[in-house]
């Protein structure tokens, strides 16, 4: 069952510098943290145009994509004319994680790649691989009907509300959406339908809804280096937007759950992990279990947090490429890191709702560390991402049920 981490036959040097390709804000936190240190950083995207804005983003350019059948001899490429050869290349988003792991073989050769292969990596990305991997770890997971097209949809037995995903992450309408609530059959059939035809009946996963918003969730952040942890915490995701299944943390605080700990190395033993990750855990009060939710081996939303908590992944990680051995360093319990814009919206439901005293609300930013957008040294990003998360919202969050 433990894969073993393949090696790399290239000569191994310290890197002279980091492309990032995609992402937005785990990029940008990212990009600050290593471009703080003086590290040449390159943002090179077909999406949001967020962590460019940075001033630590040395060169910013756009590319065809991780789709696009020219996408490996554009970096090869840009590696030959820019000099880039033996800088760390980076994924900042979900089809960059498929797209560089599929074509490790041939990017290696000239950058050094921080992610294992597909073959070991499609075990915890892909989400009906990765449900399988933790049953087969002893691990709890949701319970996930096999559902793949719209007839079996129709006869399904199904115990509402019921969660519909995408099977990993992209760039389609429903994997922008990330989760889609149904409460009713009606409603559920009308979004399966329209998540087939989006990205195909076999990648849409329907699954049950466990009772709990952002205060159940939880998550293990760690750097892995060729199998092995080299630093790691936990956190909870304390509120989300939307509330009960958000696709966005909007304010998140370090908490010790050792019990995440020993489930996510398990996790990601198995595949002979490499990287940055971050692991997602819901607790079900039905029976009081962790369950796998996600893995995402990328900077995340609030990747962040780490260095305020005195863990700056993006520093360890440089160091360990670099040949150095990085200090023991521990998460400081209680450091918060924030998304205002968002999470003032998340925070008004809750509070109409109940589930939130204003105290409570205003008193959390007390142990505010860190934040999305927000950085003194750096404040360009976070005047711009107010209006560009408007425009998201708009035009690419909306889920609209056809009529």
């Amino acid at each position: 069952m433990l894969a073993q981490p393949e090696t790399d036959d290239r000569v191994s040097s310290r890197p002279a510098g980091v492309v990032i390709l995609g992402g937005a804000h785990g990029t940008l936190a990212l990009a600050r943290s290593l471009g703080s240190r003086k590290v040449p950083v390159w943002l090179v995207s077909n999406d949001t145009p967020l962590p460019g804005f940075s001033r630590y983003a040395r060169h910013t350019m756009t590319w065809p994509g991780p789709d696009d059948a020219r996408a490996v001899d554009f970096l090869l490429d840009l590696a030959r004319t820019h000099g880039l050869g033996g800088f760390l290349l980076i994924a900042g988003g979900d089809p960059e994680v498929r797209f560089l792991s599929q074509a490790i073989d041939q990017l290696r050769t000239v950058f050094e790649v921080v992610l294992p292969p597909w073959e070991q990596l499609k075990w915890v990305c892909e989400k009906p691989l990765l449900y399988r991997r933790a049953r087969e770890l002893g691990l709890a997971v949701p319970l996930t009907y096999a559902i793949t097209a719209c007839g079996q949809a129709a006869q399904a037995e199904l115990r509402f509300p019921v969660i519909l995903k995408p099977n990993m992450g992209g760039r389609s309408r429903f994997a922008r959406a990330k989760a889609v609530l149904a409460g009713d059959l009606k409603t559920f059939l009308a979004a399966y339908e329209w998540a087939s035809e989006d990205i195909g009946g076999e990648n849409v996963v329907v699954q049950e809804m466990i009772p709990g918003g952002g205060e159940s969730q939880f998550s293990y952040a760690a750097l892995w280096d060729q199998g092995a942890p080299v630093v790691e915490f936990t956190a909870r995701r304390t509120r989300q937007y939307p509330v009960d299944f958000g696709y966005t943390s909007t304010f998140v605080e370090v908490v010790d759950e050792p019990q995440l700990i020993a489930a996510a190395r398990r996790l990601l033993e198995s595949i002979g992990h490499h990287g940055l990750v971050e692991v997602e855990f819901k607790r079900d009060a039905r029976d009081g279990s962790m369950k796998v939710l996600d893995v995402n081996p990328r900077p995340w939303t609030w990747f962040g947090l780490g260095a305020a908590a005195g863990i700056d992944l993006g520093a360890i990680l440089w160091a360990v490429r670099s040949g150095q051995h990085p200090p023991v360093a521990t998460a400081r319990p209680g450091t918060s890191w924030m998304y205002l814009v968002r999470d003032m919206v998340a925070a008004g439901q809750l509070i109409t709702s109940g589930r939130l005293t204003r105290r409570a609300y205003f008193g959390s930013f007390a142990a505010v560390r860190a934040w999305a957008t927000f950085m003194a040294r750096d404040p360009v990003p976070a005047l711009i991402d107010v209006p560009l998360t408007v425009w998201r919202v708009l035009t690419r969050r909306v889920f609209r049920l056809p009529r």
